[in-house]
């Protein structure tokens, strides 16, 4: 089955589906993805069953969906079209990165795998949109990466900030103001877990984050820099 046999609306689904489990362990339900997609559970119930049926999905009688092997590929595709996009939108018209999810959600259904691939080629092969999102190939294979959510981090570590969530373009302008960008280097001072904040370091200015900001941004810790006590992921 080729992407441009599903409808709009079904390619949605995927792709929902899929990020959804890239960013948590989580199972997804039908409330759930009812709450991602703003549909009524109903709505996304009849859609889940079309996609189940047409061999994209599985799902238990009032349990979770997961894609099958099939709907993988769709959802990947997807998900390459869309960071493909968004990292045109920044590179060549000059689009702020909090600018470019709504855009993309938008053309990635017009556009043909022709196009893709040639975005793909002028783009020369980037491996992470501007949200630091990997790029999946055209084989669907994604390049590795072992990030951790800042909020996460313990006092004392030093970390570069790999990828920001895009769900929310108010976060990603906050962020920005703060110079909290991609590449940008990170000391984490102090936890704050009853004030809900985290204190850190940039450019050797202190910012006080509130733990959902720093839930959202996902960093690489700096070799040789984790604090004492503590050991990198595997």
């Amino acid at each position: 089955m080729g992407t441009n046999s599903l409808s709009a609306a079904s390619e949605d689904y995927l792709k929902v589906i899929w990020t959804a489990q890239e960013w948590t362990d989580e199972p997804v339900t039908i409330s759930a993805l009812s709450a991602h997609v703003g549909n009524s559970p109903s709505s996304v119930s009849e859609a889940v069953k079309k996609l189940t049926a047409q061999g994209l999905l599985t799902h238990a009688r009032y349990g979770s969906i997961a894609l099958t092997e099939a709907g993988t590929r769709e959802a990947v595709a997807m998900v390459r079209r869309h960071r493909l996009i968004e990292t045109f939108l920044v590179e060549y018209l000059n689009y702020g990165w909090d600018e470019v999810h709504d855009e993309a959600e938008h053309l990635e259904h017009a556009v043909s795998d022709k196009m893709v691939n040639a975005l793909d080629r002028r783009l020369g092969y980037p491996v992470r949109d501007p949200h630091g999102d990997p790029i999946p190939t055209r084989d669907g294979s994604f390049p590795p990466l072992a990030a951790v959510r800042l909020s996460s981090c313990e006092p004392g570590s030093v970390v570069t900030i790999a990828r920001v969530s895009d769900n929310d373009p108010e976060l990603l302008r906050y962020l920005a103001g703060l110079g909290l960008h991609l590449d940008v280097q990170v000391r984490v001072l102090s936890r704050q877990a009853y004030a809900g904040t985290l204190t850190v370091t940039v450019g050797g200015e202190q910012l006080e984050l509130g733990l959902p900001a720093a839930q959202s941004i996902w960093v690489l810790r700096a070799p040789g820099t984790e604090p004492p006590g503590t050991a990198p992921e595997a």
